[in-house]
């Protein structure tokens, strides 16, 4: 038997609306609420804390969950440092990430509604100052500097803040250093976790406060976001990662399993596919057992296969299409042969769309163009992919003149009187009888 059968669910048997129902909750905001209670409330303390007592709160916070003890000074990494890790960077791999950032910023300035043909009535103004949240626990994640810090320069923002957990020898990742200085970061601290938020946030002593925080992380990382929304503006709740494979018998079970992995290996991460075919479901189950032992993470990407993932089985495509839509998820992709792309109409709820045995995660991960800054948790249902857009504002004008005013005059005032508002009302009375 398959070690990994339990993942299996047919549609049709008596027992599987149980299990579907499950797999969407576990997945939901809802649940995810319901269950984190207790962290909510540690990440509001530490939100409060970093409030009130600023530098101090952050390097105790640090010390406590990172284990690296700093003092003020040292909390920004210093320019030397920037420069020492962008020339430490291998020439090929340097090459690799300038194409990746040329893509994004391609594809962000092809989709910028903030210039060009801005429609009368409206201006767009670039946000002044962002802060991007980097993960660095579980891996190094440079492709996310190019995926946050792009957009935002298309956009034309002018500070740029990076914040990122030390845990590269106290410190911050090379890799993620040279990238923030390919693109000409200069503000990044090595702060993590809600604290990092926080300070954000709020601002201390060392770290002035942002307009607006963007970036994946782990729950204490959304959970402060989330806090701290109003006090700043956020992007969405982005992580744990999720992938939602739709596919038919023609999709190649080894490719299936490996894009399943391919979310699986973050850990927490879950794979999930749907199919209207038993066959293709369990060649899927081996080829995941075959692959998953060969991974360099085959411990905990095992354990969110079991805890997390699941192989659907439904009547046909359209149930599959349906239960995706409810499912709502992070990325999404269908291979499902000649028809994958006029299924693409279909899907009303994903972050990112892939269409095709050809394009798997990774392609948008690091290349394509879109970030791969997304939502999570089914909230692709109401928020959106991180995009240049993201980082401006909008602001209305309005400009009449007398004649204009005069013309609406009346209707102005019979709607200002009804809500009971003279002195609206008298505010344009005034000005025809100049």
């Amino acid at each position: 038997m398959n070690k990994l059968d339990d993942m299996l669910i047919i549609a049709s048997q008596p027992a599987a609306a149980e299990q579907l129902q499950h797999l969407i909750d576990g997945h939901s905001m809802s649940g995810f609420l319901r269950s984190r209670t207790a962290v909510a409330q540690q990440v509001r303390y530490i939100v409060d804390e970093i409030a009130r007592r600023g530098d101090e709160a952050l390097i105790q916070c640090t010390e406590r969950f990172d284990g690296v003890k700093l003092n003020a000074g040292q909390l920004r990494i210093s320019s030397d440092d920037l420069v020492q890790a962008h020339h430490g960077i291998d020439d090929i791999l340097m090459v690799s990430l300038r194409r990746s950032i040329e893509n994004v910023s391609a594809y962000q300035s092809a989709i910028f509604t903030g210039r060009g043909n801005v429609p009368q009535g409206i201006r767009y103004t670039p946000l002044r100052r962002v802060g991007l949240c980097i993960p660095g626990a579980s891996a190094p994640l440079p492709s996310t500097v190019i995926m946050t810090a792009v957009p935002a320069i298309v956009a034309g923002v002018k500070e740029i803040v990076v914040v990122s957990p030390p845990r590269h020898n106290g410190t911050i990742h090379p890799v993620i250093l040279g990238v923030c200085h390919e693109l000409g970061i200069q503000e990044v601290y090595r702060i993590g976790g809600a604290q990092a938020v926080a300070a954000l946030a709020w601002g201390t002593r060392t770290i002035p406060k942002v307009d607006k925080i963007v970036g994946p992380g782990n729950d204490y990382v959304q959970l402060a976001k989330k806090e701290v929304f109003g006090l700043v503006d956020m992007d969405s709740f982005a992580g744990p990662s999720d992938v939602l494979i739709i596919a038919d018998e023609s999709a190649n079970p080894a490719w299936v399993a490996a894009d399943v992995l391919s979310q699986a290996e973050h850990n927490p991460g879950a794979g999930i596919l749907v199919t209207d075919s038993l066959d293709l479901a369990r060649a899927v189950l081996k080829e995941l057992a075959i692959q998953v032992e060969m991974l360099d993470r085959a411990e905990g990407t095992l354990e969110c296969l079991r805890q997390f993932s699941a192989v659907v089985v439904f009547e046909n495509i359209r149930q599959a299409i349906d239960f995706a839509n409810d499912f709502a998820p992070e990325h999404l992709q269908i291979q499902c042969g000649a028809r994958s792309r006029d299924l693409v109409d279909r899907i009303q709820n994903a972050g990112a769309i892939f269409v095709g045995a050809y394009t798997p995660v990774a392609v948008g991960d690091y290349w394509a163009g879109p970030s791969h800054t997304l939502p999570t948790r089914q909230t692709t249902k109401h928020f959106s992919a991180l995009t240049s857009n993201d980082f401006v504002k909008s602001s209305s004008i309005i400009e009449y003149d007398r004649s204009q005013l005069l013309q609406s005059a009346d209707d102005i005032i019979r709607l200002a009187m009804t809500e009971g508002l003279d002195a609206h009302a008298k505010s344009v009375d005034v000005r025809r009888k100049s």
